[in-house]
């Protein structure tokens, strides 16, 4: 893999739950009904980078990322690591790939087992992966430094497990001597790991490993691991325990000792314990008091730098996103809308949803009180039944109406939700009208109240007078309704209001700031809002 290619590669990645899918639903002749939870996402996180994955709750992000990296299984869709296949991999390469991409769990109360220490949590990713490794075929190597000392009577042998702590490049792991005469090294603590003293001679080894040193017709030095697996795991708990700022003498207690702040960094000592490259961090602060959040946002920040880290960070938080991520991937129900550097999309952001998901952020200045505020109408649709072609489209304030319909793009928004009640048949006809004005029998009026009974709906449902042309079909569609014709309104409307919006999914295209949106698709017949009917 060169520098310029992605870590993390998601390529139409999709997963869906089924309901009606049990043996008993397939004998009784059931279809199965797909959730959508996540349908064709895909984007790029390069090395060292952090990419925010932003959204409304619910709208698959935590999926997203449990399908990245193989927790969930997907639907349709690849996710490559490190340019191979990950739902390609079986056994050893397997294996290697849970090492190398971590997860620190949304809920720090119930990611931890209760019923163990901390030392046990963090080390049991240890015992998972059988760490420390050694492989035979790497080569150990000694290179020497001396200080008041002859090189010419110091022989250095090397244990052939060093690379259990010292990471072997191209093939050979290399440990650091210095043997100094014990009047240049001054006072020493013998008893230190990694120091050794013998008849005038002191030996050190720069890494994390113990030293022995004898003198005789020469000056002998030894370098081992000198620890037993055990040990070692547990030097490692220790070292990252004070890595993410807790104290190593908590080790043997339980998590419900601990605050939500401090559960969440155990989550992440566990999480960084394998050393991996990749980390997906669902929602880390968002179980967290705001102080707080700042604390574990800072670790996170000096540990990609200390660690050389890859983040994939879901949060519904847009401060927090700001703060932390190089870029941004906006979702909605299942796909992605909008992706873009960090700086940019919070700047100019090009997707209605984008807009209207920073609109929503609080503005601490007084100034910015009067400003003007992109609200969504409507309730997020179900992933068991999305809107056809864009998926935002029953909310948008920027839907697209027909090329040759001259009507402004509120008003156009005003009628598109009237068709999705009447699509959806969510129009209460017993509320319509003064007390007893209108009989209803079975649910509809008498034909002759028909149109009376459309004009009072209309006037409940809409708040903009419509043009003359236009008033006359919504009133003819609300007449159906008011005999029960609900097929005929819809057609009606369908037939006069249907937008490109609709007919069409944007497709997110190939570029520097991509955006899945018609008002950005020539061929979707991009233009300027027409001038209202008079």
């Amino acid at each position: 893999m060169s520098a310029d290619d992605p870590l993390v590669r998601v390529d139409g990645l999709e997963k869906y739950f089924w309901e009606n899918d049990s043996v008993l639903d397939r004998l009784l002749g059931d279809d199965p009904v797909p959730v959508r939870a996540v349908d064709g996402v895909s984007f790029d996180i390069r090395p060292g980078e952090t990419l925010g994955l932003v959204g409304e709750s619910g709208c698959g992000k935590s999926t997203t990322g449990e399908t990245v990296l193989r927790l969930q299984e997907p639907t349709d869709g690849d996710v490559a690591f490190d340019g191979s296949s990950v739902y390609d991999l079986e056994g050893k390469s397997l294996t290697e790939f849970r090492r190398n991409a971590q997860v620190v769990f949304q809920d720090p109360f119930s990611s931890l087992d209760p019923r163990m220490t901390i030392g046990g949590i963090v080390t049991q990713p240890l015992e998972i992966h059988d760490w420390p490794w050694t492989d035979a075929d790497v080569e150990s190597r000694a290179e020497l430094r001396t200080d008041g000392i002859s090189a010419d009577i110091v022989s250095v042998t090397v244990d052939d497990d060093v690379d259990k702590l010292v990471s072997p490049v191209d093939g050979v792991a290399t440990v650091h001597v210095t043997v100094r005469s014990s009047d240049v090294a001054g006072d020493v603590d013998p008893d230190e790991r990694g120091i050794a003293e013998a008849e005038g001679a002191v030996a050190e080894v720069a890494e994390d490993l113990s030293i022995d040193v004898e003198r005789g017709d020469g000056i002998e030095v030894h370098v081992s691991v000198g620890r037993s697996t055990k040990q070692l795991r547990l030097d490692r708990a220790r070292d990252l325990l004070e890595r993410v700022g807790l104290s190593v003498d908590q080790l043997d207690r339980y998590p419900h000792e601990f605050s939500g702040g401090q559960r969440q960094r155990i989550g992440i000592a566990r999480a960084l314990a394998l050393e991996p490259e990749f980390m997906v961090l669902d929602e880390p602060t968002s179980a967290l008091d705001v102080s707080v959040q700042a604390q574990v946002l800072n670790l996170l920040n000096d540990l990609q730098t200390e660690f050389d880290l890859t983040y994939l960070l879901i949060s519904h938080d847009l401060s927090v996103i700001r703060h932390v991520c190089d870029r941004v991937a906006v979702m909605y129900l299942g796909e992605i809308v909008e992706i873009g550097p960090v700086d940019e999309l919070f700047e100019d952001p090009k997707h209605p949803y984008t807009r209207a998901l920073l609109d929503s952020v609080p503005r601490a200045s007084t100034d910015e009180r009067d400003r003007e505020r992109e609200t969504l109408s409507g309730d997020v649709p179900s992933p068991r039944d999305p809107p056809s072609g864009c998926r935002f489209r029953t909310r948008c304030p920027k839907v697209i109406p027909p090329a040759d319909l001259e009507i402004d793009q509120e008003t156009f928004r005003e009628l598109m939700t009237l068709r999705e009640r009447v699509e959806s048949r969510d129009i209460s006809l017993e509320t319509v009208g003064d007390e007893d004005e209108f009989d209803l029998e079975g649910g509809t009026v008498v034909a002759a109240d028909a149109d009376a009974f459309a004009r009072a709906l209309k006037g409940r449902l809409l708040e903009t007078e419509l043009p003359p042309r236009h008033d006359e079909i919504v009133e003819d569609a609300l007449a159906s309704v008011a005999v029960g014709d609900w097929e005929e309104a819809t057609e009606r409307l369908r037939e006069e209001y249907e937008s490109v919006c609709e007919r069409q999914n944007p497709a997110l295209e190939a570029d520097d700031h991509p955006v899945a949106c018609h008002l950005y698709d020539e061929e979707a017949g991009r233009r300027e809002a027409p001038a209202p009917e008079r």
